[in-house]
């Protein structure tokens, strides 16, 4: 039986994409979606995983400028402002599962330091979201249907007056949206149960 030839593209090829498959799998179905419930990210950042690893694979295995690169990076940067608002540890996820990509298909690294480097970041990922490491308040989305005059004025009445209404402690909220002519404001409730 023959012995198989990592150096050989194929196989080396086979085997960064077998890595970068299953460090995606684990970082966004073992960590984020088993925390988070969220599948249309959780399948959206793999796609995402997928198509960058592909596109990158080519990019690296041809002579690519850096002027190419940015271009990419722009491109990218297009597709989040298209796109409804995330959350801050949504946004991580999903640059983590494009980060794995790039990790796995540039070429010239060996395979032993990609793994490496990828563990790294599984591991990081895993305990800096850990529910123990940091005790993290829970977010809802409001749509209030009469904007309260210290919405603005008075932060810390406001506070309490959400407190009150949601039955839990509100540590913080944000506002995201006023409308005057509806008399609407939509808001991001930062809480404790």
């Amino acid at each position: 039986m023959e012995t198989i030839n990592w150096s050989d593209p194929i196989w080396e090829l086979t085997a960064r994409f077998a890595i970068n498959t299953v460090a995606n799998v684990l970082l966004m179905f073992g960590m984020f979606y088993r925390r988070y419930r969220d599948k249309e990210l959780a399948t959206t950042a793999s796609m995402f995983n997928i198509f960058a690893f592909a596109v990158l694979t080519i990019l690296s295995s041809v002579e690519f400028s850096i002027a190419a690169g940015f271009g990419l990076f722009a491109i990218l940067a297009l597709f989040s402002l298209r796109s409804e608002q995330i959350s801050k540890t949504e946004i991580s996820y999903f640059f983590g599962a494009i980060a794995l990509a790039v990790i796995c298909s540039v070429q010239g690294t060996g395979l032993l330091f990609v793994l490496v480097i990828v563990v790294f970041v599984l591991i990081g990922a895993w305990l800096l979201d850990h529910p123990r490491m940091l005790h993290s308040v829970s977010s809802a989305k409001l749509t209030l249907d009469n904007i309260e005059a210290h919405v603005l004025s008075d932060t810390e009445k406001m506070r309490v007056d959400l407190s009150e209404r949601l039955g839990v402690e509100v540590m913080t909220f944000q506002v995201i949206e006023l409308n005057y002519v509806n008399d609407l404001a939509r808001i991001n409730v930062f809480f404790r149960a």
